[in-house]
This record gives C-alpha cells, sequence and structure tokens, in this order.
C-alpha cells in the first residue's frame, strides 16, 4: 500500500520532503507533480526500482529515460556540455523542456539510448520538485505517467493512488499540474532539433 502526502505546492514541508527522500533513497518508486504532469520517478542508481517503473509502463529498454535535474550545474555532471549548449540551455531553464544530450560516464548504462549513448535530461520549474532535488543532492530517474494504452498522463493524485496503490511506494500530492507532455529539443547534433512539441514554446528552434 502506497503512503500518500499532501505537499503545499508554494512552501513544500521539510518533513514530508525528507521522509519522500528517504524512500527514495531506500529503493522506493514515487508518483510526483512537475511543471507539466505527474511523473513516476525513482533512484538513478537503482536498477530494481527502475525495472519497476518498466513493468508498470510495460516500457521496453528502447524507452529514453529522463534525469529531472535541479540546475544546470547537475547537467554538467551527466551530459557533455560546451559554452554555446551551455547559454542556450540556462537561456530556456527551468521549464517544461526535455533536452536529449550526449551522456557523460556517471549516467548509468541502463538509462542511455543504446545507440546514441544518450539521455534526456530536464529542469522542471516547480516547487516541490526543486525541494526534492536539493534534499536528495542529485538527479531523480524519471518517466512520465502514461499508463499503457494510454495518450496522456494521469492527473489526480487520488485516481493515482487507487490504480498504483499497490505497485508504488508515495504518491505526493501536489494538486492539478496539468496533463502536457515536455517539448522534447535534441542537442545532439549542431542545431536544437524539436522531437517532440509538448508544453515548452517551440518559437526559438524553428
Amino acid at each position: 500500500m502506497s503512503q500518500f502526502f499532501q505537499i503545499h505546492t508554494e512552501n513544500p514541508q521539510k518533513r514530508l520532503i525528507q521522509q519522500a527522500v528517504d524512500i527514495i533513497n531506500k529503493g522506493g518508486v514515487i508518483v510526483y507533480p512537475t511543471d507539466c504532469a505527474y511523473a513516476l520517478g525513482c533512484h538513478l542508481g537503482d536498477k530494481s526500482a527502475l525495472d519497476k517503473i518498466k513493468r508498470i509502463r510495460k516500457l521496453d529498454d528502447k524507452h529514453n529515460f529522463t534525469l529531472v535535474c535541479r540546475d544546470l550545474s547537475e547537467i554538467g555532471t551527466y551530459a557533455k556540455v560546451d559554452n554555446q549548449m551551455y547559454r542556450f540551455l540556462k537561456a530556456h531553464t527551468p521549464g517544461a523542456y526535455t533536452f536529449i544530450l550526449k551522456a557523460t560516464a556517471e549516467v548509468p548504462r541502463r538509462l542511455l539510448h543504446p545507440k546514441r549513448r544518450s539521455i534526456g535530461l530536464r529542469i522542471p520549474d516547480n516547487k516541490i520538485v526543486q525541494a526534492l532535488l536539493e534534499a536528495l543532492g542529485e538527479p531523480i530517474m524519471s518517466t512520465s505517467l502514461i499508463m499503457p494504452g494510454e495518450d496522456e498522463p494521469l492527473s489526480d493524485p487520488y485516481d493515482i493512488r487507487d490504480v498504483l496503490q499497490h505497485e508504488i511506494d508515495l504518491v505526493i500530492d501536489g494538486g492539478y499540474c496539468g496533463v502536457a507532455a515536455t517539448t522534447v529539443i535534441s542537442l545532439i547534433d549542431d542545431r536544437p532539433e524539436v522531437i517532440r512539441e509538448g508544453a515548452g514554446d517551440i518559437s526559438d528552434f524553428v
């Protein structure tokens, strides 16, 4: 049976944030709000938690997972970023974007795209996520909460608890945060390429 925390969207309670971090560190799978939609997350080094997420969403090994980061200094640890790319990222974070970048050796191999050795990275504009990442001290391995056969993420925390209460360890109720996917931008090649148009404005990329 999963736990259920109601966390304030503007002033996240430190006690509940720390309890959520403890669950992540012990190998738990959580559902948490972002600036686009609810997401599934776990510790980036925990294979069994990742396997649980794959089972919940029925994902194969080719799925692109995302590391949700606190700031650009964390992105530099997990992705190869030059000065021009850094300026580009700084202009578009935090926000509703996932950036596909070449991964460094710090990223566990099981999270990488098998051929391109790339990883999705993002910095959400959401105070609950920022508080979680601050307390955790490293990124959360994440994927959107889209159930098999569905096109949009689950959006109601109570519905999420009803559907997943026996499969996950925690649902964080951060209110309604939408059902939009992030805009995905590839920075693998010389020019930014829009892979998927979502909540983030693409006018700078076309």
